[in-house]
């Protein structure tokens, strides 16, 4: 029997390595920027056509390579950043496993211009998809410019799986943000078909995060810093009142490398509790600088989720750390023990003389009840109550054995109660049906929309005076990708400036909500649908704007309002499920409820 097991050649092995480490045009312009950084550039440019699909173009000023190290840095495993195992537990770059480069020129036709400083002339390497088809010397400025073009031209299969451009390129201006956030101190610009998107000079953090949000946040950002022998953790968090319903303004960084850690999310999120709007999320650009023994970078090929050896403590600190922030600016109640003391408490010395308790004077012929009623009268009233209970109890359990026949007789279906404000609870024949009433109506707004999208129809209700909305870029990139469908529900807007948003008008069934509240709401609502494949377009736009305009949980509704909610969702096509497939409807049965009395 012959042999089975083959080696891969070079090129197939780098496609199959690509997979892992470039996942979209995104992972291009992340790979090659943390190039540059590591290269001590104070200054970096990334130019982007058709969203990446066209070209990535990245041009740096740092130190350049020579001409043997240019033609090896496309080599797997290739790298200058570590020499050793050991090494592994000492990293401060970014990149250092060597796969980025290889792995890039697996998937896309790659043009390399490199120089060091002190030679006189550059080298130019082109590689097609891992073949090396030009290596001479050439003259260009010092450092480096990649140029990355028609990225997976010969895995067709990866290429149709691209998301619009407008999603792309929403990812591709995450991914700068995470690397200019963590360097102030250079230069960054960002350019799309032309078109300026980021041009930050070198700056400090808080500048550098105003250049990338826009200056309404400035007013918006907290100071943090926090010194141990454990951790350093500094960076500035949001004010809670501010705090917005989507995701996009929360960044950690460790040895100013952007990391992904849920649990410490967490931690910032138990230190805003209580003081936070419903639903929202805080802004927070922490970093923190810690020994890099105690962490492991390499658990995963984007080196974004990180392990920490002492998390629980760390949790701790960082909790701590945001609470004493957020006192400082008296956002949350603090007890200062260095203020004067407000009450002075006399201490008895042992020369004071002994205290003689005050004398009290008794009535002991005192009658409360004297001239009102006496107390054989009072005896005769409670035994008529007495004997009136004794008599009448079966009243009671015989009007609620009835149930759904005299007692509830005029409308036995129409009773309706709120439980926090969140549940509607009505007595069904089979037992009580608990319905989630934003859930509720979500389904029954979705159903709506969906329709009106079906139908191109809409009611816009015009904003007396138009409503101007700041977003983050990454999301105006959301925006224009559903930009067709939301106006076709009723929303009308344009785009007087980068990245604000006028609105002057909206659907009409959205109540009274605020309109940019309604956008920053849908746009989230967007981004948590839009990774399901198995809906289309409309019907994530649909669910989004559903999402976005029910009602909040914690509203107190009227009987009618129940009432109405009730029978617009029994009207729907699926009431049992909201859009998301999340059940609205529970019935608590009556055999449940008599073993909870067992």
């Amino acid at each position: 029997m012959s042999d089975i097991i083959k080696l891969l050649p070079d090129s197939v092995a780098n496609q199959i390595a690509a997979g892992e480490v470039i996942q979209r045009p995104a992972s291009v312009v992340k790979e090659l920027m943390e190039n540059s950084v590591d290269a001590g550039s104070q200054s970096i440019k990334v130019i982007i056509k058709d969203s990446g699909k066209t070209l990535i173009q990245v041009t740096d000023d740092g130190t350049g390579m020579s001409e043997t190290d240019a033609r090896l840095s496309f080599e797997r495993h290739a790298t200058s950043k570590i020499s050793s195992a050991q090494d592994l537990f000492s990293i401060k770059t970014k990149g250092f496993r060597g796969e980025a480069l290889a792995s890039i020129a697996a998937v896309a036709m790659v043009e390399l211009r490199t120089k060091k400083p002190d030679e006189d002339s550059g080298t130019l390497i082109v590689i097609n998809g891992s073949k090396v088809e030009t290596q001479e010397p050439c003259s260009c400025p010092a450092g480096s410019s990649f140029s990355v073009k028609n990225l997976f031209f010969n895995i067709p299969a990866r290429r149709k799986f691209l998301k619009s451009d407008n999603t792309e390129m929403r990812h591709i201006v995450t991914e700068f943000q995470k690397v200019v956030i963590a360097h102030p101190e250079i230069r960054f610009s960002l350019l799309h078909n032309e078109n300026e998107i980021y041009n930050l000079p070198p700056s400090n953090v808080r500048q550098r995060i105003i250049g990338v949000f826009g200056k309404q946040i400035n007013n918006d950002l907290i100071s943090l810093e926090t010194a141990t022998t454990l951790i350093k953790i500094m960076g500035f968090i949001g004010k809670p009142e501010n705090a917005r319903r989507t995701y996009g303004e929360q960044f950690f960084f460790v040895n100013n490398r952007f990391m992904k850690h849920p649990y410490f999310h967490k931690a910032v999120i138990e230190a805003y509790q209580n003081i936070l709007p419903a639903e929202s999320v805080p802004s927070y650009f922490i970093s923190m600088e810690i020994d890099p023994a105690s962490i492991d970078i390499n658990i995963h090929p984007t080196k974004t989720e990180i392990k920490f050896e002492d998390e629980r403590s760390i949790w701790q600190i960082l909790m701590a750390s945001v609470r004493e922030a957020l006192g400082r600016f008296n956002i949350v109640p603090s007890l200062d023990f260095q203020g004067e003391a407000l009450i002075d408490i006399p201490v008895r010395s042992s020369t004071d003389r002994t205290f003689e308790v005050p004398p009290i004077e008794i009535n002991p012929d005192y009658d409360p009840f004297a001239g009102e009623v006496s107390r054989s009268e009072q005896d005769k009233i409670i035994d008529r109550f007495e004997r009136e209970n004794r008599s009448g109890w079966e009243k009671l359990f015989t009007s609620l054995e009835r149930g759904n026949t005299e007692a509830l007789s005029a409308e036995p279906e129409r009773k309706f109660f709120q439980i926090k404000n969140k549940y509607i609870v009505c007595p069904v024949k089979s037992g009580l049906m608990l319905i989630d009433q934003k859930r509720a109506h979500e389904r029954i707004l979705f159903e709506k929309f969906l329709e009106n999208l079906e139908n191109n129809r809409s009611i816009s209700q015009a904003e007396m005076f138009p409503v101007t909305a700041e977003l983050n870029p990454a999301d105006i990139f959301v925006l224009k990708e559903i930009e067709d469908y939301i106006k076709l529900l009723g929303f009308n807007f344009n785009y007087p400036g980068e990245n604000t948003i006028s609105i002057t008008g909206r659907p009409s069934d959205t109540g009274s909500f605020d309109p940019a509240e309604l956008i920053e709401i849908l746009i989230e609502e967007y981004k948590r649908t839009q990774s399901d494949p198995s809906t289309g377009v409309k019907e994530k736009v649909a669910a989004a704007m559903a999402g976005a305009s029910a009602i909040r949980y914690g509203r107190v509704l009227m009987k009618n309002e129940m009432e109405d909610l009730f029978d617009a969702l029994f009207a729907c096509k699926a009431p049992n499920y909201s859009p998301r497939g999340k059940p609205v409807i529970n019935i608590l049965t009556l055999e449940e409820l008599d073993k909870r009395f067992r």
